[in-house]
């Protein structure tokens, strides 16, 4: 498996054209779903460009050595929202699509727990893996070879506080 390393410039500039395909597209949608972890800061960019409300979906199927080892998802029982009720027309984001399977059921459990309010859902990430059984209606960059993505954010996973101390300590 090859690597892809993104850097904080990169991962904003594709939240930033992400945005842009979604607009340029001209569909109107009225909440946007992530799915936490992964989409969360996707989502709440998303949220604040387009001022639609944000519901959280936290998912979880990524565990042993380096979170490199892909399970069973787990859902949380409901999402977590500000409003009364899940919009008719549904963003639904992520960081990537791998296999494709948490996108799929991830889908599939709006559609069984909140599907009486949905009448359009589309799906948004920021890269968009060529193994994946599902593609995307909005995605940055395709990845035919399917490679490891190294996420910016991924240093704190395997960092403590005192880690941290430690670094910020010797940065001064």
């Amino acid at each position: 498996m090859s690597d892809f390393y993104v850097s904080w410039d990169d991962y904003h500039r594709d939240i930033d054209t992400l945005a842009l395909k979604i607009h340029d597209s001209g569909w109107e949608f009225n909440q946007i779903v992530c799915l936490a972890k992964g989409g969360l800061r996707i989502g709440d960019i998303l949220c604040r460009l387009f001022d639609v409300p944000l519901a959280i979906l936290s998912t979880d199927s990524y565990g042993g050595e380096d979170n490199r080892m892909r399970g069973d998802i787990t859902f949380s029982r409901e999402l977590s929202m500000t409003t009364a009720n899940l919009g008719s027309r549904e963003l639904l984001v992520d960081d990537l699509v791998d296999s494709g399977q948490s996108l799929e059921r991830s889908i599939r459990w709006l559609e069984s727990k909140y599907g009486f309010y949905v009448d359009e859902m589309r799906t948004a990430v920021l890269w968009s893996k060529g193994c994946s059984t599902i593609r995307p209606d909005y995605y940055v960059t395709f990845l035919d070879d399917n490679p490891w993505i190294h996420q910016p954010f991924e240093e704190y996973e395997q960092m403590s506080p005192a880690d941290l101390s430690a670094r910020r300590s010797a940065a001064v």
